[in-house]
């Protein structure tokens, strides 16, 4: 349905562009500064949501993210989630695990039901720009988290180490700090990647995506080419800003 939505709408013809390809990343927005090994539970259980789903690529939260960047340890710890998930779990020796399954067969018809009546609302605003100028999206956000906090706050939404089952001697969690010798070193590499570069390519990568901006041109293959010519990110969005701005 989702393909023959999308080659009607927006007229595609390249089947391959029809396919459905997506990123999972584990939810940030649930992990919680207490109890915080908790949060490597729910993380792996939204992992291998993410997995029954069928998404082509994942990445797991660490542990700690609620307080700080996280650590090594918490990072590792994210990995080895993913990596259980595909050598133990046995999940991904099956194409569509979930098949047949009619309680998710009925999850997926309601979300395809809310978010083509969110769809609808958009284009009668004028499309995504106009809902965004109109506060559409924040407001819906806004109202969202308030919703859900409410739900916490009351209790009627229980989380495990936050509303429910508290510990009144945790103990402290270690969070990262940065290592201003690593800062250095990390600014040496840059000083010697960009010094050592072929630096006519990359100079004229960058003015091809300047090109296209002119021109209203599709911009992501002059930046996938960027990146092949060793552009950093700081250099391909400044020529971007230059051009557009910056959203506030």
């Amino acid at each position: 349905i989702w393909a023959k939505i999308m080659k009607e709408r927006f007229k595609v013809s390249d089947k391959k562009a029809l396919l459905c390809r997506f990123h999972t990343q584990t939810a940030g927005s649930s992990l919680q500064a207490q109890q915080i090994d908790n949060n490597i539970v729910r993380t792996t259980l939204q992992g291998l949501a993410a997995v029954l789903g069928g998404t082509q690529s994942l990445h797991t939260n660490s542990k700690d993210e609620a307080l700080s960047l996280p650590t090594e340890n918490a990072a590792k710890t994210a990995l080895r989630t993913q990596q259980i998930l595909a050598y133990e779990s046995g999940v991904t020796d099956v194409i569509d695990p979930l098949a047949g399954s009619y309680f998710i067969e009925e999850l997926t018809q309601s979300i395809e039901e809310k978010t083509f009546s969110l769809i609808d609302k958009v284009d009668k605003l004028g499309g995504a720009i106009a809902a965004i100028d109109s506060k559409f999206q924040e407001n819906n956000i806004a109202e969202s988290s308030y919703e859900y906090q409410q739900k916490v706050e009351s209790k009627s939404q229980i989380i495990v180490g936050t509303n429910k089952f508290l510990n009144e001697n945790e103990i402290d969690n270690k969070i990262l700090e940065i290592d201003q010798k690593a800062i250095e070193e990390q600014l040496k590499r840059l000083k010697a990647y960009k010094k050592n570069r072929p630096k006519k390519l990359m100079l004229k990568s960058l003015k091809q995506l300047e090109l296209s901006i002119n021109k209203n041109e599709n911009l992501l293959p002059p930046i996938i080419n960027c990146i092949k010519s060793n552009c950093t990110l700081g250099e391909i969005t400044a020529i971007i800003k230059k051009h557009y701005g910056e959203y506030t």
